[in-house]
């Protein structure tokens, strides 16, 4: 037996919206970057989406990595995910407040959260951030893997804090009430930008270091000082919740639990990093995921822990009914229908209301 969570906003705090299984989807999937060009947002993608209970989707757009123009891409993508919702006015909504959670919940719609992966668009002109955020950028994470002009990321050896530019950057984002994330950025990076920013910032994907010892989770002192300043933690479907690569829906739930403990069950959420339609021919996939693999691997991208043995998701907790699967896992675990329903997108609404606005 679960909770229902058919009256709770559920939030996705970083994941996509597609159909993994159409052609265009799948021609893509074994690049090193799908843009948002490439995504199928179709029917099946439309339902499955509403069929799961989300409310909202942080969407990754813009520049990641790769050889593409940081800036002009990131104002491509920006137009093309405008142009998505334009598509779909009775599914679909873009969301600029905290306010805008509610009323998609009201509406019967998915809100979609423009955000980035990488700052690396602001290029060295910290002053984009203002043109990011009149286009409706709410989420801008720092780095990706690799060291940017704006920090380290997770996968640099050097783990320095934060540039000049970087702390730019961050009084920019907190001017424009901007989400500042510090999924993918190295142990220093996330501590000095936690520490400067003069709002709450989040860690919108990620796991707990203290179970699993791999640069993509994070420390319980990242997690207790982010979690201190009022700030969001969401913890991944991946494969970095369990040291064999094949993390299972009872890794996320001890992450889950891990992460509660140490940042308090208000601070606490979910960002699954994957899609909501799942995979159809997992055997078929598996060959896309070594190209990918390998294409990450050589572009210096890739995190430790990404194998073309494991899956970038949990097999077990995936689909439709992800959101519902996890609410039944923790009301085994014991915990209350309160403490699932702030898991789950209450305490991503709190923390939007603080930095948004309400």
């Amino acid at each position: 037996m679960s909770v229902d969570i058919a009256d709770f906003i559920v939030v996705n705090a970083l994941g996509g919206l597609d159909n993994p299984n159409a052609p265009a989807s799948l021609t893509a999937s074994g690049a090193l970057v799908q843009t948002s060009e490439q995504l199928t947002v179709d029917a099946r993608t439309l339902a499955d989406a509403h069929a799961s209970g989300v409310t909202a989707i942080n969407v990754t757009l813009g520049y990641t990595m790769g050889d593409l123009p940081p800036y002009e891409h990131t104002l491509h993508e920006i137009r093309t995910w405008d142009a998505i919702i334009a598509a779909h006015p009775r599914d679909l909504v873009r969301i600029d407040t905290a306010a805008d959670l509610a009323e998609a919940k009201r509406q019967r719609r998915i809100g979609i959260i423009y955000g980035f992966q990488n700052a690396a668009a602001v290029e060295d002109r910290a002053e984009r951030v203002s043109t990011f955020a009149g286009l409706g950028v709410r989420v801008v994470q720092l780095t990706y893997n690799q060291a940017n002009q704006i920090g380290d990321g997770s996968m640099a050896p050097e783990n320095r804090g934060l540039t000049p530019l970087g702390r730019d950057v961050v009084a920019a984002l907190n001017e424009h009430r901007v989400m500042v994330d510090l999924s993918h950025s190295g142990e220093q990076t996330c501590l000095e930008a936690a520490r400067i920013s003069a709002q709450p910032v989040s860690i919108n994907h990620t796991g707990c270091r203290a179970l699993v010892d791999l640069p993509r989770n994070k420390t319980d002192e990242e997690l207790r000082l982010v979690a201190s300043r009022g700030g969001f933690v969401g913890i991944y479907f991946m494969p970095f919740l369990n040291a064999s690569g094949h993390a299972t829906a009872a890794d996320v739930v001890e992450h889950i639990a891990h992460a509660v403990n140490v940042c308090g069950e208000d601070h606490v959420g979910i960002g699954t990093d994957g899609t909501i339609t799942a995979i159809d021919d997992l055997d078929a996939y598996r060959d896309r995921l070594a190209e990918q693999v390998a294409r990450r691997r050589a572009a210096g991208a890739s995190a430790a822990g990404e194998r073309s043995d494991t899956y970038p998701f949990v097999v077990d907790l995936r689909g439709v009914d992800q959101f519902r699967e996890l609410a039944r896992l923790l009301t085994e675990r014991g915990y209350s229908a309160g403490r699932i329903e702030k898991i789950l997108g209450l305490n991503f609404h709190n923390y939007a209301k603080a930095v948004w606005g309400r």
